[in-house]
């Protein structure tokens, strides 16, 4: 089951907490998006150990990854679908992660909601 969220909310308390909330919200896109396009070959907690170990260069292919299962998940939720991988993945390349984080929980809320 996947739950809406409030973007505001999400990036109010992500500055709050100095980015810790942003992780939260990091590894609950990942297993949410799991969810959704059914591919339980992603996890969250293995996104953010992978992108810690490989000092973010992993957050650059997760980005273009979401983007692809994002399309996936809504098109098998009969909503329409843009392919939004390589928006997430320049915007990843220019350190606007929050921004890629916003789009992504709009796909999600759009799919919860349908």
């Amino acid at each position: 089951m996947i739950r809406e969220r409030n973007i505001a909310t999400c990036i109010i308390l992500s500055i709050l907490t100095c980015g810790i909330y942003g992780i939260y919200w990091f590894i609950t896109l990942t297993d949410d998006t799991a969810i959704a396009s059914k591919n339980n070959k992603m996890s969250g907690g293995m996104a953010l150990l992978l992108t810690i170990v490989t000092c973010g260069i992993y957050r650059i292919y997760w980005s273009y990854v979401m983007g692809k299962n994002l399309y996936e998940a809504k098109d098998q939720a009969g909503l329409h679908a843009t392919d939004n991988s390589v928006l997430y993945l320049i915007l990843c390349i220019f350190g606007l992660d929050i921004v890629n984080y916003c789009l992504m929980q709009v796909d999600l809320n759009d799919i919860a909601n349908a």
